[in-house]
């Protein structure tokens, strides 16, 4: 269970008094880094498998983090917001700029929750946990997309 727990909690940095969701998306964003890092240009690819891999195991790890804390949706399961970052850069080459962006924009969204995640998040178990924050990282994965659109064609370098 200490690797479940491990995981669920994103390295512990669910345990954070201060925000952990916030810590739980930092976590994120720097395991992004790290990919680039290892896999250089590679990495868009590396990252597209990761995300696709963990779809299913962050769902059942998130119905062991419930167990675990015997509540619904328990502030320190933060794996939730480390795939929802991840899913917000999907698709796009690593860049500085776009990856402070999409963490600040899925911040955003992760907390006001437009729809249909709010819905979302009141399934039961690690899908309730879960597929809030997959939305949100669409949200911002296409928000992103925008911003690059728009700034191509009003020929702005704003994220280049």
């Amino acid at each position: 269970m200490k690797f479940k727990v491990l995981l669920f909690t994103a390295f512990y940095s669910g345990y954070s008094p201060i925000a952990p969701g916030t810590a739980g998306t930092l976590v994120g964003m720097l395991i992004y880094f790290i990919e680039y890092l290892i896999f250089g240009a590679a990495s868009l690819n590396v990252h597209l498998v990761l995300v696709l891999v963990m779809i299913y195991p962050s769902i059942k790890l998130g119905d062991a983090g419930e167990k675990y804390f015997g509540e619904k949706d328990p502030s320190p399961v933060v794996l939730d917001e480390v795939m929802g970052y991840w899913i917000s850069v999907l698709f796009h080459p690593f860049n500085w700029k776009i990856a402070i962006i999409a963490f600040f924009v899925f911040r955003i969204f992760d907390i006001i929750k437009p729809y249909p995640a709010r819905t979302l998040e009141n399934l039961k178990g690690g899908l309730g946990i879960m597929l809030d924050d997959y939305v949100a990282g669409l949200y911002t994965n296409f928000f992103l997309f925008g911003i690059i659109f728009l700034s191509k064609y009003l020929n702005v370098p704003i994220l280049q």
